[in-house]
């Protein structure tokens, strides 16, 4: 640290600190970065954190990935699955919820993997960014709010006491986080607590199982098993109170899905003579929980610091990268290009219902598969499997995940007609000079239209303002899967955001956009942009923390 000649501490400037470098965090460093916004990711651990984490997600977060320049990469760390089985206590088929291999997306629509590569390959893309820094081994202790409405982050690192001035924070450091205590944020319990043991297995032994997930609907053993690699499996059950997991206990457990040799858990820890090795093992309690705020001030929580939710549908740290799509985009507008700050409203406004809505699908099913021996339950569970048998019960419902943003200035949906306002656009593989990609490489970081028609001088007007590709899905040879979106929604064309969600729709027949007297206001604005990056003395006034 230095002095000014005012006797002020100079500290550097940085447009974005995020704290947390799981996928959450990295990922939104990652997609600041292709927008040209530099970040700082302060992680207090030196590597990625070993327990068992993530293990499924879906086409919508492989979308996402795309976007922070990964697809490729975790393709190769992904397995496709088929999708979620619902067995009763004798392993007995109650329900089957498929999954298609070819998403609305463009990509499975469930993949398992193993997040500590996923972090890996995460990272490595990270040291590739100049705009990014991660700073390992760096423990946050303080998070200030300016007068001048900038940040102070206060860390530890090698034992000496550093500082960063940033323009935001974005708190990803999980439930029990600095952040989240920072923004002054308090849970809102969804009433849902159940405490479970996680175990990772690698193993040669042949394994009975679907390519899918199983989930064991038991009141007295509920149990979920899948398959995350070629040779890797993951359990978990619910525990009694007071019960431990010993060998012999392990091979019960999972002697429906693979015969374990006696002589376990003998052996090398690489590659044992038994061919059952624990990778990791780890007991969870289970909460269904959101904060009542997401943001204060400059300060926003992203993720697990945001909400929690139960694995039943595995979108725990799906819900977390929805969150960094739809607000670096967002962040990037007000950083870059002076767009006004009410834009950063409507984060928590659009994703805090959706989180909500998953949270309740995750309790809903867990209580309804493993949720108490009461007549209640039992009936749930007799209900659930029969319904589950009615043809097409179990489609519908596998769609529950990917439901609309709610209406907003950002999202023009009527409440009759809901048509494709705050939809996602799908993503099919089109032909562009001969090369065959997906639609969101050709349509890049940045707004989109799509039309079906030839553009009118409006279009091209909007397109032009906000930078967007204006795109021809005539002419894209793609298998006709953009048309009919757009006749479906009665729509000539549609105006993307950047996260791909339908922002406005100029009906079929008609000449202009619904509505950008709602819209434009935020993004279109001749506000100064913030000042990207350097250094600055901190202001001598008494700086004020986001708790007060």
């Amino acid at each position: 640290m230095t002095l000014d000649q005012t006797g002020s501490t100079v500290v550097p400037i940085v447009p974005v600190v995020i704290v947390g470098a799981g996928p959450v965090g990295v990922t939104a460093a990652l997609l600041l970065a292709r927008r040209g916004v530099r970040t700082v990711v302060l992680e207090r651990h030196h590597d990625v954190y070993p327990l068992p984490r993530a293990v499924a997600t879906d086409d919508e977060v492989r979308r996402i990935l795309q976007s922070a320049g990964v697809a490729d990469a975790f393709a190769a760390i992904a397995r496709p699955a088929r999708g979620l089985r619902l067995l009763d206590g004798r392993h007995r088929l109650m329900g089957e919820f498929r999954r298609s291999p070819h998403g609305h997306h463009g990509f499975p629509e469930t993949s398992m993997f193993d997040q500590p590569d996923l972090e890996r390959l995460l990272r490595a893309e990270l040291a590739q960014r100049p705009e990014c820094e991660l700073r390992g081994g760096a423990e946050v202790e303080g998070v200030e709010q300016l007068d001048d409405g900038r940040v102070r982050v206060t860390f530890r690192q090698d034992n000496v006491v550093r500082h960063l001035l940033a323009e935001y924070v974005l708190g990803c450091d999980g439930a029990g986080g600095l952040v989240r205590q920072a923004v002054g944020s308090v849970w809102e319990d969804l009433r849902f607590e159940e405490r479970w043991t996680v175990i990772d297995v690698r193993t040669e032994l042949p394994v009975r199982c679907w390519e899918g997930v199983d989930q064991v609907c038991d009141p007295d053993r509920p149990a979920t098993f899948m398959r995350i690699g070629e040779d890797r499996y993951r359990w978990e059950f619910r525990l009694r109170e007071g019960e431990e997991l010993t060998p012999e206990k392990l091979r019960e457990l999972v002697a429906p899905w693979v015969d374990i040799p006696h002589g376990f858990p003998h052996g090398s820890p690489h590659g044992s003579p038994d061919g059952f090795r624990v990778v990791r093992q780890s007991a969870y309690t289970f909460r269904a929980r959101i904060a009542d705020r997401w943001r204060r001030g400059r300060v926003f929580l992203l993720g697990d610091a945001a909400h929690l939710t139960p694995p039943f549908v595995g979108q725990g740290l799906c819900a977390g990268m929805r969150d960094a799509h739809n607000l670096s985009w967002k962040l990037a507008m007000v950083l870059q290009q002076g767009a006004d700050e009410r834009l950063l409203d409507t984060y928590e406004r659009e994703r805090k219902p959706h989180a909500r809505h998953v949270i309740r699908l995750a309790v809903m099913t867990g209580w309804a598969m493993t949720g108490g021996q009461d007549r209640a339950a039992a009936l749930r569970r007799t209900v659930v499997g029969a319904a589950c048998r009615v043809p097409g019960v179990t489609t519908v419902l596998g769609r529950g995940l990917g439901r609309p943003l709610d209406k907003g200035p950002l999202t023009r949906r009527h409440r009759l007609r809901p048509g494709l306002g705050g939809t996602y656009c799908p993503q099919p593989w089109v032909a562009v000079e001969g090369r065959r990609v997906r639609l969101d490489d050709v349509l890049g970081d940045a707004f989109g239209v799509l039309t079906a028609t030839e553009p009118t001088p409006s279009l091209r007007a909007t397109a032009e303002g906000l930078g967007a590709r204006l795109v021809d899905v005539r002419e894209l040879g793609d298998d006709g899967t953009l048309a009919a979106w757009l006749r479906a929604g009665r729509a000539d064309a549609v105006l993307l955001r950047p996260d791909r969600v339908v922002l406005d729709v100029l009906p079929a027949g008609g000449g202009h956009f619904t509505d950008p007297a709602a819209w434009a206001p935020l993004l279109c604005t001749t506000r100064r942009p913030a000042v990207p990056h350097g250094t600055q003395p901190v202001p001598a006034s008494t700086p004020r923390s986001t708790t007060s």
